[in-house]
């Protein structure tokens, strides 16, 4: 019992702080307000809670985001809760709008969403700060679903214990993203937290929380959150319509001689999961594809303009494709993009 008795008080200490953090009052009232409290003020009215697709095998069907435009844009963290037709944001003040995915980068997991308002309050992109290593932060985020309506999403203290080059695996698979991010001394890395904010304490915007990932060399959890500063790019592209997503409504009706991956001479890993991401398994001897200098361990990333996010995905937009039509694919080899064009009907294909 003696042992056991640090540890509760530890974690009854945790418990206090979480409960004061979520208590501090995050509307204007008569009393003054400590600066904690006026960056909570500040900060909670533009995070959102993102709810869409999950269930199957125990996955979560929420996550979070936070607006950064007062027209409704909402970054979020790219994963299977967005791969719906329903998909479902409520603002901090409990209104629930439809969204639309407007796009996403598959290398860091970042996605742009879309809902139908005007004159919201956002973390702008534009004043976004970086920070080093000790630097205290807030890490804010709808982890485990706690808030469903118009309460408050869960607030952290931590710590920037880090700032290095992440080096981490989501099963058996390695992330393509090998870039900087802070290593968080704070447990951000639960069910639901993924898309949420990281913000200094006097309420700048830093990070988006990341997905969930062990690392690499010791298989343990990473609480990690990506700079905005490494964000922005993709998210620049994606507004301006560079980088939209594969699948939905065509207009049109699937091709009489469709393309498959074999076809091009492409085996993919086995599609065992919702969203297994389109790895080459292996290339057939003498195909377009190994004309074209395509490697195992590549990992497809675009099907010419779109983003192709699973291996249904790639399968199901080739149906589209009529067998003679050559096909331009992006590919993530060693942290470079390689782009080659691909015909199964014996046309150059070229890198």
């Amino acid at each position: 019992m003696r042992m056991n008795l640090p540890f509760s008080a530890a974690l009854s200490c945790v418990c206090a702080v979480s409960v004061a953090l979520a208590a501090i009052p995050v509307a204007g009232d008569d009393r003054s307000e400590s600066p904690l409290a006026q960056t909570l003020r500040t900060v909670q009215p533009a995070m959102v809670k993102v709810y869409g697709a999950g269930g199957f095998r125990g996955l979560e069907a929420y996550q979070s985001g936070f607006l950064f435009s007062p027209e409704g844009h909402i970054l979020t963290a790219y994963t299977t809760v967005l791969d719906t037709t329903m998909l479902r944001v409520v603002l901090d003040d409990g209104r629930r709008f439809d969204a639309e995915l407007l796009g996403a980068d598959a290398r860091l997991d970042v996605a742009v969403l879309k809902i139908d308002a005007q004159g919201l309050p956002c973390l702008r992109l534009d004043a976004a700060a970086d920070a080093e290593a000790g630097a205290p932060v807030l890490a804010l985020s709808n982890m485990f679903g706690v808030a469903t309506g118009n309460e408050p999403v869960s607030v952290q203290q931590g710590a920037i214990a880090i700032v290095t080059d992440l080096d981490a695996r989501r099963g058996t698979f390695e992330i393509p993203y090998k870039g900087r991010v802070y290593i968080l001394d704070a447990v951000t890395n639960n069910p639901g937290a993924a898309g949420g904010a990281v913000v200094t304490w006097d309420g700048r915007l830093l990070a988006m929380l990341g997905k969930e990932l062990r690392n690499t060399r010791n298989n343990t959890w990473i609480n990690y959150a990506l700079p905005i500063s490494v964000l922005r790019p993709s998210v620049d592209a994606i507004l301006a319509g560079e980088q939209s997503v594969a699948g939905g409504d065509h207009g049109r009706p699937k091709a009489a001689r469709p393309l498959t991956p074999r076809a091009l001479g492409l085996i993919l890993v086995p599609d065992v999961v919702p969203r297994t991401p389109p790895y080459v398994d292996s290339v057939l001897a003498g195909s377009p594809a190994s004309r074209a200098g395509l490697r195992p361990d590549d990992l497809i990333v675009f099907l010419d303009d779109a983003l192709v996010p699973s291996c249904r995905t790639l399968r199901e937009e080739l149906e589209y494709r009529d067998h003679f039509e050559v096909v331009r694919l992006t590919v993530l080899r060693d942290r470079e993009l390689v782009e080659v064009e691909l015909s199964a009907e014996g046309k150059e294909s070229r890198p």
